[in-house]
């Protein structure tokens, strides 16, 4: 898979989901964690996974028995060979074949003793309940799940509509129960969620519509799979490529739309790893240049009487090295970083694409970032506003540091990790 054959920011089925932490107890630093070695763990990159980024790809052999790795490659996600016009073009395919083998490579390239595509896409649902394709993944001590369109990992593992799982995925089930890692970028993070999972859409049009069950054709709609993916994360909705796409206001509008109080929205070439996922040992670490985001809807309320608002909600974000419980609720920045102390005096910039529409040929990537540090930064300010390119209705987002909020930085003047900033999004 090439950079140029990566999926398209504006597709229907986007393979990547950003992620927020967020906490009410204390926060403490860390020390060095072992993970845990009686359940296996998960490695959810948010799409745009460079192909040097050593520690994320070194993390995955590691968990998978390091010298020793063996893993299988799964990119049913992307088109068949059939579907591709330049299947018989090592420099510019983009199929199921041809990006397994480039993973592969990669993998190899990383230090893995073996890697190999697992031979399943649209085209071959059938090898899904091959005994011999089941044989091939029992070999394997871990296993990668590439990125493009989530939905044909439904078809081709889940059965479709039938919704059980396949023997392979049954196969896979297993072995992550007893200690292998499954990692994924993009639709590869996604299809890990439980139920809801986002099939699509924008964050303006999230807001200002709403979600609907379904995979839509209108790219912009907020849609979402109820019975989800294949459920290895519950602890929280999953989103991809967050900032770099402007998701967060779809992820908000998702979660309160379905009932979920916490989404894990993840950014592009950075990982979220998940030790002993599902269980009450569950723990997490972030890993890469960006981050993830917990959107926190503990404390929400949202009113629907003059078009959708939301208030009281909360955002963390996290960097490299910090953890985060799921049952506690609980961050634990890295042993490297400290509380920052806000010395700006320059009031927040203005933003008017707060997440950064496709409609704004001037609009810049991460951009509620960029807004939730500024103000992290600055002394005298304790609240921000933003607010949508769109209009009719222009949503304004605000954010507060109240009680509880903390920024931490490894500079001491710079912000990194933010923790529990209130969000408020009102139409205007």
């Amino acid at each position: 898979m090439r950079a140029s054959s990566l999926p398209a920011r504006r597709t229907v089925l986007t393979c990547g989901i950003a992620l927020t932490l967020l906490t009410t107890a204390p926060v403490a630093q860390a020390g060095p964690e072992r993970p845990d070695r009686t359940a296996g763990s998960l490695v959810l990159i948010g799409g745009g996974l460079k192909d040097d980024n050593t520690a994320v790809y070194g993390e995955i052999i590691r968990r998978a028995g390091g010298p020793a790795a063996r893993i299988g490659v799964i990119t049913a996600a992307s088109v068949p060979e059939s579907q591709d016009p330049n299947a018989g073009d090592p420099a510019r395919c983009s199929n199921s074949a041809c990006n397994g083998a480039y993973y592969a490579g990669l993998f190899k390239r990383h230090g893995a003793a073996h890697a190999e595509w697992v031979p399943l896409d649209i085209d071959h649902v059938a090898n899904a309940d091959s005994d011999a394709v089941v044989a091939q993944v029992n070999s394997m001590s871990g296993f990668f799940f590439g990125g493009g369109d989530q939905y044909r990992y439904l078809t081709t593992l889940l059965h479709g509509d039938a919704h059980t799982d396949s023997k392979v995925l049954a196969a896979i089930r297993a072995k992550l129960a007893r200690g292998a890692v499954v990692s994924g970028s993009s639709a590869g993070a996604q299809i890990v969620s439980g139920p809801d999972m986002v099939s699509g859409g924008e964050s303006y049009e999230a807001l200002r519509d709403g979600s609907a069950p379904g995979y839509f054709d209108d790219a912009t709609r907020l849609g979402y799979i109820p019975r989800g993916g294949f459920g290895f994360l519950s602890s929280g909705l999953i989103d991809t490529h967050t900032g770099a796409y402007g998701r967060e206001g779809r992820a908000y509008r998702l979660a309160a739309d379905t009932g979920h109080d916490r989404v894990y929205a993840l950014e592009e070439n950075t990982a979220l790893v998940v030790d002993a996922p599902g269980s009450r040992r569950e723990r997490m670490t972030v890993l890469g240049p960006n981050g993830v985001a917990v959107l926190d809807l503990r404390s929400a309320h949202v009113r629907t009487d003059a078009g959708w608002s939301m208030r009281n909600a909360r955002y963390t974000y996290l960097t490299q090295s910090d953890r985060y419980d799921p049952h506690t609720w609980t961050t634990r920045p890295a042993a490297d970083k400290r509380r920052l102390r806000p010395a700006g005096t320059t009031p927040v910039p203005v933003n008017t694409d707060v997440f950064f529409s496709a409609s704004n040929p001037a609009g810049t990537p991460y951009s509620f970032r960029t807004t939730a540090r500024a103000l992290a930064s600055a002394r005298a300010q304790s609240t921000a506003t933003a607010t949508t390119f769109e209009t009719d209705p222009r949503f304004t987002v605000t954010f507060s540091k109240t009680r509880g909020f903390s920024a931490w930085s490894g500079d001491g003047a710079t912000p990194q990790t933010l923790v529990d900033l209130q969000i408020g999004i009102a139409p205007r």
